[in-house]
């Protein structure tokens, strides 16, 4: 059990440890918070966590408790929840609460609510980089029995990104398909298209990678450095974009097939240069957002990843003070192959 108090009616639990941004960019632990746990909330007990891009955007943000990739074992529920008990195996990713009445929410797209609770801008007292997370019932989801943790916590984001923007584009499985970037995002992508039966073209700066796009099920593998007008490839009828910045929008556009789709998946604070316009007309192509799955599809995605054995390429280490500075020092380097976990010296109850 976690460790709690009562006052009254009103239970608080203790945090344990988080790693926190600092104004000089490094990790530091901070073990003196607490939290009201309410009735319709859930405290996790955090296994492992996986590290995301996002994450670096925040590693100087004072105090602010790192990480959104968390999963863990339920060790407390308020006396209102319904939907998982303790001992469950469960996660929670970049969305952590919505109003859950307006139409957006009716309609199952609750990371649009404008009352959405998202990391970075929520719950900065906690993250997935620490001992404990305490959470709304309604945004936790139950990991399927046959998927580890610690490959289970980069799919919170990283694995519901990808997913969710397969069903936001409307893919289907007889589509060729476009992956820029073979890293965190992208070595996901190729295994869910896969998966989804479509015919998948990985695309990479250089020939490095394209043994490991095969393998992952890429169909054809093409170097953007040698090949930069991509010349023998056929046109592809969507484009993700997953890439740590954004191409070149020119380059690519050319190999977007007629009534294409193009999906950024990547976060980035510039704008997008280079677009050329006529094309977007002439060709009726969609620019298409996608953010993060909404609760539904990040629960399909669990259950997709489950049945079909899709699961990132991982780095595990040790979530302590040198671990997770050392992650996101490499992780700011690039130097990870493909995603990075932070484990803890819990144990996942199935996989020990």
């Amino acid at each position: 059990m976690s460790p709690a108090t009562t006052n009254g009616n009103v239970q608080t639990v203790k945090l344990g440890t988080h790693f926190c941004g600092s104004e000089s960019g490094k990790a530091v632990a901070v073990s003196d918070r607490s939290r009201t746990v309410g009735p319709n909330d859930v405290v996790i007990d955090i296994v492992a966590s996986g590290l995301c891009g996002t994450d670096l955007h925040y590693r100087k943000a004072k105090g602010m408790a790192l990480g959104h990739e968390g999963v863990g074992v339920v060790s407390q529920v308020g006396s209102g929840v319904t939907f998982v008990e303790v001992g469950a195996r469960v996660g929670w990713g970049y969305n952590h609460l919505s109003d859950l009445k307006c139409n957006y929410c009716l309609t199952g797209r609750d990371t649009l609510c404008q009352q959405r609770q998202m990391y970075g801008a929520a719950d900065q007292d906690q993250g997935s980089l620490g001992d404990r997370f305490v959470i709304n019932e309604a945004f936790v989801h139950v990991i399927p029995d046959n998927l580890p943790l610690r490959y289970a916590g980069p799919l919170q984001c990283g694995g519901a990104t990808v997913y969710g923007s397969i069903v936001q584009a409307d893919i289907k499985p007889w589509q060729r398909v476009g992956v820029v970037g073979i890293g965190g995002l992208g070595h996901l992508a190729i295994q869910y298209l896969k998966a989804w039966g479509c015919e998948i073209v990985a695309f990479s700066t250089t020939e490095n990678k394209e043994q490991e796009a095969r393998k992952l099920g890429a169909h054809e593998f093409v170097a953007t450095k040698s090949n930069p007008e991509f010349k023998g490839v056929k046109p592809v009828d969507h484009l993700l974009i997953s890439t740590d910045r954004q191409p070149d929008w020119k380059q690519f556009f050319n190999i977007v097939a007629h009534d294409g789709t193009i999906v950024p998946l990547s976060v980035s604070n510039e704008e997008m240069k280079g677009v050329p316009y006529m094309a977007i007309i002439a060709k009726q192509l969609k620019i298409v957002g996608s953010l993060v799955a909404n609760r539904g599809i990040h629960r399909d995605m669990l259950t997709f990843s489950a049945r079909h054995g899709i699961k990132p390429i991982t780095e595990e280490l040790p979530m302590t003070e040198e671990g997770v500075n050392e992650a996101l020092d490499r992780l700011t380097k690039g130097d990870v192959r493909y995603r990075f976990v932070l484990t803890s010296d819990r144990k996942d109850p199935l996989f020990k």
